[in-house]
């Protein structure tokens, strides 16, 4: 079993374990998406967590776990009330923790919170969006004095560590808080202004992976008396998380096909063709290089992709004319549905997003085959960044590579211009929304 595949198995543990025994109730329009996961009333949907590794909690036995939860929210139970309905802590105990985990989703709250107090939100169990006392002196050296809203623990001098503006209210007034995440992909808004645009949300745990697919919403306690209240989430269906995914900086992306021709391409073009939906597909049983007739250098491609059952094709990257692009290309990345049987023992450099036979992908972050992926890849000199549905799941040197999947040599891989495209392997994978950025 992956590493991917534990998470998803721990989360419905944890949620199993919980001693709480209701979810999130239903918002009171029928036709709205938006559910409370705070009632108003009582603790119900929500368990005790602290500051405490996902990872290490995933490697405990079942029972091992269970008391583990047990004894987190008996004493979160200590330190969190409900008072008016609002839900209080005293500054202390184990964090308030979701028996829901989440994937793609919308979150919307209200908090407010006391002078030296220092607080956040945790998402996808992993710290956080900051809650500081933007007045406190002793904290500027941290960061405090910039404002609350940003991703804290992100690396120094990466995107969304710091606010983009500071827009906390003065103690005694309720400040809001919506959060967009899809993916690693995150956006902020506090009071109303944006205080991170998009920005990828580092692993905590491990920073050289993905947020994990999907985790609970925390709610820290840290030193000093925080209310919360109005908690509300959706989920961010597939459709709509691409199309965030696609929304956001377009600046320089040029379109490479139309959605009706296969203009501007060349290679196998009687292997493939465009359906009434706008795609081009790879036909069943036929596959070759589809390739844009301009060829590039340094670049960014973005597309959408759906994979149907054992699907497998590849994106060829400063390919030549001629030749497989697995070798003959800077390299082919992997487009395959990881989690068919037929693949189960394939070399880790052969799974979806990977440089073919050369650097292994993160994995478990395509969506169900049948759905349609985002994906965006960035070409600079000798090195490839993939970023599959708002997590980086490839970010390699491939001049740094010697060691090659069989010992084969990869002649291609230091070529520094040529064609992109599809690489097909007699399956009706499908692309569309493909645009093209030159890096300059």
């Amino acid at each position: 079993m992956t590493r991917t595949l534990n998470f998803r198995l721990l989360f419905g543990l944890v949620a199993a374990a919980c001693l709480a025994t209701t979810s999130m109730a239903q918002d009171s329009s029928a036709s709205s998406a938006w559910k409370t996961l705070f009632n108003g009333e009582d603790l119900s949907g929500w368990h005790g967590q602290p500051h405490f590794d996902p990872y290490k909690l995933a490697e405990l036995s079942d029972e091992e776990r269970q008391a583990k939860i047990a004894e987190w929210t008996e004493d979160a139970k200590k330190h969190w009330s409900v008072e008016n309905g609002e839900l209080v802590n005293d500054g202390h105990g184990a964090y308030l923790t979701t028996d829901e985990t989440y994937s793609d989703y919308e979150l919307k709250l209200e908090y407010r919170t006391v002078a030296k107090a220092d607080s956040g939100i945790y998402l996808k169990g992993t710290p956080q969006v900051q809650i500081w006392d933007s007045t406190d002196e002793g904290k500027f050296s941290l960061g405090a004095n910039l404002g609350s809203g940003a991703l804290w623990n992100n690396s120094p001098g990466a995107a969304g560590k710091d606010p983009l503006v500071k827009a906390d209210k003065p103690f005694g007034e309720w400040n809001s808080v919506r959060i967009v995440q899809v993916g690693s992909r995150t956006s902020v808004w506090l009071n109303d202004q944006m205080t991170v645009d998009h920005a990828i949300m580092e692993n905590y745990w491990r920073r050289d992976e993905p947020l994990p697919p999907s985790g609970p919403i925390q709610l820290q306690t840290h030193g000093g008396e925080i209310r919360w209240r109005n908690i509300m989430v959706r989920a961010i269906e597939i459709d709509e998380a691409n199309d965030i995914l696609a929304s956001h900086h377009t600046d320089g992306f040029q379109s490479v096909f139309d959605g009706k021709t296969l203009d501007g391409w060349v290679g196998a073009v009687n292997d493939y063709e465009v359906t009434e939906d706008g795609t081009i597909q790879c036909q069943k049983g036929k596959g070759g290089n589809l390739l844009t007739e301009k060829e590039y250098d340094d670049f960014t491609v973005r597309l959408r992709f759906r994979l149907p059952p054992r699907g497998n094709n590849g994106l060829a990257i400063r390919a030549p004319a001629q030749g497989n692009p697995a070798y003959a290309a800077m390299t082919e990345l992997q487009v395959l549905d990881n989690d068919h049987p037929a693949y189960a023992k394939l070399d880790q450099r052969q799974y979806h997003g990977s440089a073919y036979g050369m650097a292994a992908a993160k994995r478990g972050y395509l969506r169900p085959t049948g759905e349609w992926n985002f994906q965006q890849v960035t070409v600079i000199g000798p090195t490839i960044r993939v970023e599959l549905n708002g997590n980086i799941i490839l970010n390699t040197d491939l001049s740094q590579i010697d060691d090659y999947m069989a010992d084969s040599p990869h002649p291609g891989k230091t070529r520094k211009s040529g064609h992109f495209g599809f690489a097909g392997h007699n399956d009706p994978v499908e692309f569309k929304d493909i645009s093209i950025r030159e890096e300059k």
